[in-house]
């Protein structure tokens, strides 16, 4: 009995560890939890075969007394197996543990508190231990949502430690606070807009996954300090209103709205609550009657917002100045592997060429945003086009790598949402060889899911000569899209474990060709090919 108490408790350890892990992963956002049991992976969970056994168990212990030996046995069989696995991915560093934050060291100190001492008490009880086990991700769940008030008092408390140290360095009248958001292209703007600001100023920029209003605070409380002359705030939100609380905070003097699409719609729940947050419109309001407004004129949505919004000071980027209202736009465009190429025009006829180590025409259009907001702050396009030539390809958040078998390895695997993934695919599309996409089904489009995952599809098709989709969810419609538009050799496979998809890239793809990583594929595969 010593022996089976100790294996559950290993297994228990395991368990915490990873829903404490989805649960930060998902940064304590219920909606994003929820959403994730909506997805193939998430469904697995509780209907592993694992799962479903101890389900039969435990209903066996409570209602069958002369099949203990045996369900004993069975049981510890179970544990010892999960304990094995449990070893062997810890030994592979493929175990998904969360970071270790002030808060995850609390949730999981009460967790194993109460795991040792449920120990203490019921290790020779078999059919409670069971029931504790099944039960632990609602154990867990029930832990993170008691502590949230605590945890809400303790954020609110770093806010108003955040607005008021704000406060006072802009009362000297130096500080200019930047604030990015949209659904997608805010934190390769904010990465060029920071690099291009330095040569001229003193500039702090939050840092990667730093987009949280939380985040955004430690920011200003461990690093803002009087000599910053500005600091940017990439911000990001899941509900209405966060946006909004977050400018409460910082109090922006210039916003700028990079894109926006349905990329979490299915959080915010209307298109109207995400068009409040991510579309612009709290961060417009924040700005006042003095800021600001910077949009890109490509996004229907923040053309919409421009056309709109009250304010005397707004400008408007675009690719090209078929826009009549446009501030600044390019000329000349030249996509290379390695670089982009382009002249950029203002509406003062005031001209410069660029050329920049990043990837990708999208690329353009956040270097835009953060060409025309430089000038804003009275960097000429010459000091602009010379702080460009110090832009590292990985701030794009997209690099090309070379696999150890000569193939061209596309790794955009940051994060991927629907324009992010045609963009890409654009991309790709300059390579001259087989090309090959790796990538999951996309996550929290809601509505519109399917509708947008057929469209990839075709568009996939046109491009790749191979599909790999790394996940079942919208695998169905990927497929239909593709098939409605591929060439007759092109195929589009479903596969989810690392090495098979290594495998399966290896045998189709040589020298010279190119693969695409779009979005959160394993990691053991970039290691694989790399």
């Amino acid at each position: 009995m010593f022996v089976l108490a100790t294996l559950w408790f290993l297994v228990e350890i395991k368990q915490a560890l990873f829903w404490f892990y989805l649960w930060q992963l998902k940064d304590y956002h219920f909606g994003r939890f929820i959403d994730h049991f909506k997805t193939h992976k998430g469904k697995s969970i509780f209907l592993s075969p694992l799962f479903v056994l101890k389900l039969i168990l435990l209903a066996l212990f409570l209602f069958t007394n002369s099949l203990f030996n045996q369900l004993f046995y069975i049981l510890f069989l179970i544990y010892l197996l999960e304990v094995i696995l449990f070893f062997r991915i810890i030994y592979k560093k493929s175990f998904k543990k969360p970071i270790a934050t002030k808060k995850i060291l609390f949730l999981t100190g009460v967790c194993f508190a109460i795991v040792a001492l449920f120990l203490v008490g019921y290790s020779s009880q078999l059919k409670i231990i069971l029931a504790f086990d099944i039960l632990t991700p609602f154990i867990i769940s029930a832990i993170v949502l008691l502590f949230q008030p605590i945890s809400v008092l303790l954020r609110n408390k770093t806010l108003r430690q955040a607005r008021g140290k704000l406060e006072e360095i802009k009362s000297r009248g130096r500080l200019k606070v930047i604030a990015i958001t949209g659904s997608y292209g805010k934190t390769s703007t904010k990465e060029f807009l920071s690099t291009i600001l330095s040569k001229k100023y003193k500039v702090l920029k939050t840092k990667e996954h730093q987009n949280s209003e939380i985040g955004v605070a430690k920011c200003i409380l461990e690093e803002l300090n009087n000599n910053h002359e500005i600091f940017i705030a990439e911000i990001g939100a899941y509900n209405k209103g966060k946006v909004k609380e977050v400018c409460f905070v910082i109090k922006p003097d210039i916003g700028i709205v990079t894109g926006v699409n349905e990329q979490h719609l299915a959080l915010f729940g209307s298109l109207k609550n995400l068009l409040s947050a991510e579309g612009g419109v709290e961060l417009e309001e924040a700005l006042g009657k003095d800021g600001l407004l910077i949009v890109n004129g490509d996004n229907k949505y923040c053309l919409d917002l421009y056309k709109k919004s009250d304010l005397q000071n707004k400008k408007i980027y675009n690719l090209n100045s078929k826009v009549a209202v446009s501030d600044i736009w390019t000329e000349e465009i030249w996509v290379d592997k390695k670089f982009v190429s382009f002249v950029a025009r203002n509406k003062h006829n005031e001209m410069e060429h660029f050329k920049v180590n990043v990837l990708g025409k999208h690329s353009i259009q956040n270097l835009l945003g953060a060409i025309l907001t430089s000038r804003e702050l009275q960097m000429s396009f010459g000091e602009i086009s010379e702080a460009t030539k110090s832009i590292q390809e990985k701030q794009s958040g997209m690099v090309l790598k070379t696999s150890k078998h000569g193939i061209n390895v596309i790794d955009s695997s940051y994060s991927a949402n629907p324009d992010g993934v045609f963009a890409d695919l654009n991309y790709l599309s300059i390579f001259p060889n087989k090309k090959i996409i790796v990538m999951p089904c996309l996550i929290e489009l809601g509505k519109k899911s399917s509708e947008i995952h057929q469209e990839i599809g075709k568009r996939i098709a046109k491009v790749c000569d191979l599909a790999i989709i790394t996940t079942k969810d919208k695998f169905k419609e990927i497929e239909n899209g593709f098939n409605e538009a591929k060439n007759a050799s092109a195929k589009c496979l479903l596969c989810d474990k690392a090495q098979d998809i290594y495998s399966l890239i290896t045998l189709s793809a040589k020298s010279g060709d190119a693969v695409l990583l779009e979005g959160r594929v394993p990691t053991q595969l970039i290691n694989l090919l790399l």
